[in-house]
């Protein structure tokens, strides 16, 4: 046995302190491998997932959030409810400010599924857009 075990799926999510709560800003995981089977067929499903999450006392442990996506390996479910459960399971343990999950399901009988959930904490609001000029790029280099 390697001194070091790779580790195994788990439901449990952790969490730690925000270290910037005074702030409104955006974490994005992107979780590109996704892999669950459909209940009916036992076929297995694909999906890219995007989380954009507003923390407000609690952030996400990365290890971890790999672990509960793992655990979906061998689970069978439907899109929308895999989708909203996940979005649960965070809102549950990280009570943010504001979460987006994007699911987007690769093609399975020539229909691509995208599942969008989110969650917004009572009385939390957006501060405004602040939009930016565009610039062109500059390279440095003569032309």
């Amino acid at each position: 046995m390697p001194p070091n075990p790779p580790s195994r799926p788990s439901k449990e999510i952790h969490v730690f302190p925000n270290p910037a709560p005074e702030r409104d800003y955006v974490i994005q995981f992107q979780v590109p491998e996704f892999t669950c089977h459909c209940p009916l067929t036992g076929q297995p499903d694909f999906a890219h997932f995007t989380i954009d999450m507003i923390a407000d006392e609690y952030c996400v442990e990365l290890k971890s959030l790999k672990m509960y996506f793992w655990s979906y390996r061998d689970e069978g479910a439907f899109h929308e409810k895999v989708t909203n459960t996940i979005l649960e399971d965070i809102v549950k343990v990280t009570n943010p400010r504001f979460i987006r999950i994007t699911a987007k399901w690769y093609v399975r009988g020539g229909i691509y599924t995208n599942v969008v959930a989110e969650h917004r904490k009572k009385g939390w609001k957006p501060l405004p857009a602040v939009d930016l000029p565009a610039h062109g790029f500059e390279s440095g280099l003569l032309r």
